[in-house]
């Protein structure tokens, strides 16, 4: 009942009556004044005028299931949402969630996160009220090696929703970070469970600093977040529910044809160091070139020093900028 208060209270254009609220649920008035006062005690400014009814004049930065309900403009993205004060990690708890059968769409939110994921092992720390801390189930039915172009939809998707909720100039540093003015302010992670030819589950985590107050001193020349950027707090459930409307637009494009050719351009379009030398680090060494975009498979396309087309998986390839990050 409080969800649907609050998604009321947030679509209305001003004052809602409690009688309408009433009507709409079937419940008493001192149920929806109780619902008022729990969500007044969560950190919403909510007035209450006679014969007018209800009205949000602000609302706390939170990412409880009920607040990104509020925002949400989905068909399945977020249908289920799962939220934490404090995990381990999204990643992990939406793999365990998936593995028990929850379905496409369900998602997993956390104020704070102890052991969040990254690349190659990596993890690190999410203070309360820092980030967007989120991950989503799939189950598509695409070969298992199509998967990782999935990263690049999502941050097509979280790009499209940064610029779109704040007018930041946001970029994609290949593969699977959102950068703005060459720092990182974003990471992206698919996990998979599958075998040769079926995919059982994937599960696409998103980390966006939002409120990071102070990065550790090897990340302060790299990272940023939107508070710096725009010298206020976002909002996170709106930030969220923006990123999953994204993703099912660009989703129901890539699963049409399985593959980037569809969403190429626009992601060119985004790509962070287009056109501008890179380093490219392989196991077996590295060499230099000038990034040209994506493939329709999302692999991204480097001109060697010597006129050589090569054609980058991301794997375990790096791809900085031949002066810094990007």
């Amino acid at each position: 009942m409080k969800g649907r208060i609050l998604e009321a209270l947030s679509h209305a254009q001003g004052y809602v009556s409690g009688q309408e609220l009433c009507e709409m649920l079937g419940v008493s008035r001192t149920a929806v004044w109780k619902v008022i006062n729990q969500l007044k005690e969560e950190g919403y400014e909510i007035a209450s005028v006679p014969r007018r009814g209800y009205q949000i004049i602000s609302r706390p930065d939170a990412v409880t299931a009920e607040e990104v309900t509020s925002y949400l403009e989905t068909e399945w993205a977020g249908s289920e949402i799962h939220y934490f004060e404090k995990i381990d990690s999204t990643n992990s708890e939406a793999a365990r969630l998936a593995h028990g059968g929850a379905k496409a769409g369900t998602l997993v939110l956390a104020q704070q996160q102890e052991s969040g994921k990254g690349r190659r092992g990596r993890s690190w720390e999410t203070p309360a009220g820092s980030a967007v801390a989120m991950s989503l189930i799939l189950r598509p039915d695409i070969w298992p090696e199509r998967a990782s172009m999935l990263t690049l939809v999502m941050g097509l998707a979280v790009a499209s929703a940064c610029r779109d909720c704040y007018g930041v100039q946001t970029k994609i540093k290949w593969p699977n970070d959102i950068v703005i003015n060459g720092r990182k302010l974003c990471g992206i992670l698919t996990e998979m469970s599958s075998e040769i030819d079926y995919i059982r589950y994937i599960v696409i985590g998103v980390g966006i600093n939002t409120k990071v107050e102070h990065f550790p001193k090897e990340l302060r020349e790299t990272a940023v977040s939107l508070h710096e950027i725009l010298g206020r707090t976002p909002q996170r459930a709106l930030l969220i529910a923006s990123c999953l409307k994204w993703f099912e637009k660009y989703y129901a494009v890539f699963l049409q044809t399985q593959d980037l050719s569809q969403l190429r351009e626009e992601y060119n379009d985004m790509l962070a160091g287009l056109g501008d030398p890179v380093r490219v680090l392989e196991p077996s060494g590295e060499y230099t070139g000038r990034s040209e975009g994506i493939n329709e498979k999302g692999e991204l396309l480097v001109r060697r020093d010597d006129g050589t087309l090569e054609t980058v998986y991301a794997g375990e390839v790096s791809v900085r900028g031949i002066y810094g990050y990007i």
